[in-house]
């Protein structure tokens, strides 16, 4: 008579780890719940609820951190989230082959980023890029906390690689609706997280409080906005930039532009991504930046479809071409960058390396600091008792070529293990 399968563990005590807390590495253990898929408070698990730990793992001195999330990413594994298939279903199976791929470096959270499209694009796929909910299981992979629509409503002389024809300047929130889809924007089946346009394109900056109402982050971004300009946006309730330095006025002595909002008050700081890649930015850059707001700078990757896939030229949304070179895009017959095929651990290590940032202060970046920036504290980016148990564990060894490297060791969602090195990385 054959045996019963093993039931997988529920409580799962980690012991022998090096945890964040606030800005340092501490010595503490961990308890997870696979049913609840949240962080338990250890002493109370152990002696007020007299939990026992169906799984002790011994981490040997490694890192546990929470999973990673990337606020900026465009597409990986081949698929695109800017371009409808066939089927809703054709998108959607798209969609769990990138949320698949994704665990496996180490993002269990993401915003799914919708580039400069027609209306008709955004009414096609945003459906199928809002928060998942209780509909998501461990085994899923990474999971998706609300679209990240980057333009139309973007500034002409600064689109980097967004097509023109689709610009458009919107006069009234009328105008948001129509382009996005109302039910996208606003209402129970909204699926909008994050929105970048340029402030003083049309009357766009008169739009900004809306879209905060309904919990929408406005991010400043592909904008030729003055310092004024952008102040102004921050005053109406923008609260993030997109890619600092990237598509947008130059800092100037006389106008500092967008980059001027990181001289503020503390208090009226915005957040701002970074892509630390090696190509976007000089990593001088972005140790200024990081000087500047320490506590606002979140590591994105703006990774496009290609990453994962061999070097090559590339068909690109709108009918041109993308070369791949590394982790280097550009736009064929040009040196526009036309995005990142950097994973957000490679990002995290460059900008460790640059920017004087401690282990744990560059975990934040793509962890704490991005929660925050989501109004999701204590809920995703954090080890606090109560927040969902998405995790990764780290080695922290010397590379001889680029010197002290973060690698994923295993990924967990929910309080499940679903990728491990040691077992070939893959989802269960």
């Amino acid at each position: 008579m054959p045996g019963k399968t093993a039931s997988p563990p529920r409580i799962t005590k980690f012991t022998n780890c090096r945890i964040i807390r606030g800005n340092e590495l501490v010595e503490q253990d961990l308890w997870v719940d696979s049913v609840s898929g949240k962080i338990l408070r250890d002493q109370e698990a152990f002696y007020g609820l007299h939990l026992s730990p169906d799984e002790v793992i011994d981490l040997g001195g490694r890192i546990l951190a929470p999973g990673l999330i990337d606020v900026q990413l465009n597409g990986a594994q081949g698929f695109d989230f800017s371009v409808p298939q066939a089927s809703k279903e054709e998108y959607d199976e798209g969609l769990r082959m990138v949320n698949k791929g994704l665990a496996r470096t180490g993002v269990t959270s993401y915003l799914p980023t919708v580039v400069s499209s027609t209306p008709e694009v955004y009414w096609k796929v945003l459906p199928s890029l809002g928060p998942p909910g209780s509909k998501h299981r461990a085994e899923d992979g990474a999971e998706s906390l609300g679209a990240h629509i980057e333009g139309p409503f973007i500034s002409p002389g600064r689109n980097g690689v967004h097509k023109i024809e689709v610009l458009r300047a919107a006069q009234t929130f009328e105008d948001l609706e129509h382009c996005y889809g109302r039910d996208n924007l606003t209402g129970a089946n909204q699926t909008v997280k994050m929105i970048t346009a340029a402030p003083e394109i049309g009357n766009m900056s008169a739009n900004i409080s809306a879209l905060a109402s309904h919990g929408i982050i406005y991010s400043i971004g592909h904008s030729d906005a003055t310092y004024e300009q952008a102040l102004t946006a921050t005053q109406q309730g923008a609260t993030m930039i997109t890619h600092l330095f990237n598509a947008m006025r130059p800092f100037y002595h006389r106008n500092p532009g967008v980059f001027g909002l990181l001289g503020q008050s503390e208090r009226k700081r915005p957040y701002y991504g970074v892509i630390a890649d090696g190509i976007h930015l000089h990593p001088t850059s972005i140790r200024i930046a990081y000087n500047a707001h320490p506590d606002g700078l979140v590591l994105v990757t703006d990774a496009m479809k290609l990453c994962g896939l061999p070097d090559g030229v590339y068909e690109w949304t709108n009918g041109e071409r993308i070369v791949k070179t590394g982790a280097r895009l550009t736009l064929e017959g040009s040196d526009k960058i036309a995005g990142s095929s950097a994973t957000l651990i490679e990002c995290v290590n460059n900008f460790r390396r640059w920017s004087g940032a401690s282990t744990a202060q560059a975990i934040n970046a793509v962890t704490a600091t991005p929660a925050r920036l989501l109004g999701l504290q204590g809920v995703k980016g954090s080890l606090d008792s109560g927040a969902d148990a998405d995790l990764v564990v780290l080695s922290d060894e010397l590379d001889s070529y680029s010197g002290p490297t973060l690698t994923i060791d295993q990924v967990w969602k929910r309080g499940v293990k679903i990728c491990d090195s040691d077992k070939g990385n893959t989802v269960a």
